[in-house]
């Protein structure tokens, strides 16, 4: 829990290219992967065997072209399981189970992104170590993983409140924020086209807002929250660690990122749930005595918040950033249509139409972005 998101925005290595139509909801936005190979000795063992198809990229033959096919649209598949099924497993574990801790589960997910990216990184080899250069690089990295994790705390917090369809609807925004923070922190001025665009965006939410049958006025600002955090991590991001004017060994993958930043915001969501859900660790082993079963729940919870992550370096690898961003566009809509498929939340004409309009608007400020960038 993870920036699904589900958060475009992450893979321009420019802050004055930012690009924020990707994925919204506990999703990482992440920096564009480094194109390192893997090494020898890691190929060589079984583990780093079982997983190099999902870090290689070379092709030989009409085989293995059918292949990548395959797999790319294997990968394509898992973004969307990982990115709606941590959605509803937190709405699930928040809500219908009770496990009224947002906080506390938000650490739990940041604990296992430690686990898995470290395994990922320094265990199995996927991708080459990127170590923190310096003290100002670990402060850089521990200031996104603040932003991040009151980022994705809000957004947890507001599924107690609001059915998923819309917390997808408030998430689709992010590019309103993101362009509101790209000006006000680096001065870029996007052109009114761009602006333009995001007219629909603004309007389709206050549409939504105005007719959402389970309207809750914390829930919506918790929401809003997350979103304009999401957006604030992106463009922090691109100015502290991916800006053409940033040493290039302050500059990491995704992969590196997540596993050194989980850590930070595990350390700091731990302290929080203490403070702010008191009798938290009681009340969470009460209930798993009373049944083992949410320890299993609580483990795919995590697992999946980290898959989120995985998965969004694996289709940015193996497609393009402009993929992703419109698979991003894309599973919004899902999401909502299987949230409100299960728990049955009641959704208004007014509704779909102000969410539609809203994913309309991000899709043309994607196109407007697109048009708007220098041919080079």
């Amino acid at each position: 829990m993870m920036d699904s998101g589900g958060t475009t925005t992450r893979r321009s290595s420019n802050p004055a290219r930012l690009d924020p139509t990707a994925p919204l909801l506990l999703d990482m936005p992440t920096t564009p992967p480094a194109k390192q190979p893997i090494s020898s000795s890691s190929a060589s063992s079984f583990s780093s065997l079982l997983f190099l198809p999902f870090f290689s990229s070379s092709s030989s033959s009409s085989s293995s072209s059918s292949s990548s096919t395959v797999f790319t649209a294997f990968i394509i598949g898992a973004w969307y399981f990982s990115n709606i099924g941590v959605l509803l497993l937190n709405k699930y574990l928040l809500t219908v189970y009770g496990f009224r801790f947002p906080i506390f589960l938000t650490a739990l997910h940041m604990a296992a992104c430690s686990v898995y990216g470290l395994a990922a990184v320094r265990g199995l080899r996927l991708v080459a170590y990127q170590p923190l250069a310096s003290r100002a690089h670990l402060l850089k990295v521990a200031a996104l993983a603040s932003i991040f994790s009151l980022s994705v705390v809000s957004g947890n917090a507001s599924l107690r409140f609001l059915p998923v369809s819309f917390n997808q609807a408030v998430g689709a925004t992010t590019p309103f924020f993101t362009a509101l923070f790209a000006l006000a922190l680096t001065r870029l001025r996007e052109p009114a086209a761009v602006y333009a665009a995001l007219l629909p965006v603004v309007l389709g939410i206050v549409l939504a807002a105005n007719s959402e049958p389970l309207f809750h006025p914390l829930g919506f600002l918790l929401c809003l929250a997350s979103t304009a955090g999401r957006a604030l991590k992106s463009v922090v991001q691109g100015i502290l660690l991916s800006s053409s004017d940033v040493e290039p060994a302050d500059k990491l993958n995704s992969m590196n990122l997540l596993m050194h930043m989980a850590p930070i915001a595990a350390a700091i969501l731990f302290p929080l749930a203490l403070c702010y859900e008191p009798g938290v660790l009681a009340a969470a082993a009460g209930k798993i005595r009373a049944d083992p079963s949410l320890a299993l729940l609580l483990f795919a919870n995590a697992t999946v918040a980290y898959l989120v992550n995985l998965t969004n370096f694996l289709v940015t690898k193996h497609t393009s950033a402009l993929t992703l961003q419109v698979l991003g566009n894309a599973k919004s809509a899902v999401a909502a249509l299987v949230s409100v498929l299960v728990f049955r939340n009641p959704v208004t004409v007014m509704g779909v139409l102000g969410f539609g309009i809203t994913i309309a608007g991000v899709a043309l400020y994607s196109e407007a972005k697109k048009r708007s960038k220098p041919s080079s």
